[in-house]
């Protein structure tokens, strides 16, 4: 339950570092297991993201999904990257226009 209200709860992360950001989630009760913050990163690796967008995906994630899934995330962090998205409140708009919110 705690995870559950943890993803609601999340706030603005405008020019936060990944790093930070789950900092931030963890001290706010929600626990990544280990595959899934190296999961994160590889996929800020992968599609070359800046943190602001892998911020956004893993807030999405946890959104739509009220856990992390590390598929999910991807496919997210790579539709977001395709779509030329580069800020939170964009993320944000493309999740309620794709009904994800």
């Amino acid at each position: 339950m705690k995870e559950e209200n943890a993803a609601y709860r999340v706030r603005r992360n405008v020019k936060k570092t990944t790093e930070d950001f789950l900092i931030d989630l963890e001290n706010r009760g929600f626990k990544f297991q280990e595959d899934a913050i190296g999961f994160i990163y590889f996929g800020k690796k992968y599609t070359d993201a800046s943190d602001e967008l892998v911020n956004s995906a893993i807030e999405i994630t946890l959104k739509a999904q009220k856990h992390f899934d590390s598929s999910f995330y991807m496919s997210i962090l790579e539709r977001l990257h395709s779509q030329k998205i580069t800020t939170r409140k964009e993320a944000l708009k493309w999740m309620v226009h794709q009904g994800l919110a």
